[in-house]
């Protein structure tokens, strides 16, 4: 039972960072002056063909921000339903939080050479989380919650 809950909590922190990120990236305005704004203009004025569709660099910064965010909601609900399946059978979800763990380090370096602190603190609380998780899931295996 205790990894249901932990897995529970490890799902509301994500939501809260998808949240976070989707808000933050869907009102950021720019503010480093006339150089950043030339550049934003110059991505969303180069057009190219890329798989035969004409497509520009602020296409693809737009989109893959919005698929960031929306990674992060499908993150928290796997972890939701995870929470179902570690209150009969905690041990079966180890691999798969092993996974998600593994992914959050990985994200998190990738983040700390691109982008910037805030959400690499959101893997990392994530991520402890996790292990949290795979620790009482290793405890609870002995034990029945039904």
């Amino acid at each position: 039972m205790r990894a249901a809950i932990v897995l529970r909590a490890a799902a509301v922190i994500a939501l809260v960072q998808a949240a976070a990120h989707a808000a933050l990236f869907l009102t950021a305005k720019p503010g480093h002056g006339a150089e950043e704004v030339a550049v934003i203009d110059a991505m969303k004025s180069h057009y190219f063909l890329f798989a035969g569709q004409p497509r520009n660099y602020w296409g693809f910064y737009y989109g893959y921000g919005l698929m960031a965010a929306l990674v992060v909601v499908v993150e928290a609900v796997l972890f939701w339903m995870l929470a179902v399946v570690a209150k009969d059978t905690p041990a079966r979800t180890r691999p798969i939080i092993a996974l998600f763990i593994l992914y959050n380090i990985a994200h998190a370096a990738i983040l700390s050479r691109y982008f910037f602190p805030l959400p690499i603190v959101m893997d990392a609380l994530v991520t402890v989380t996790l292990l949290l998780a795979f620790v009482a899931a290793t405890s609870d295996s002995g034990r029945t919650s039904r």
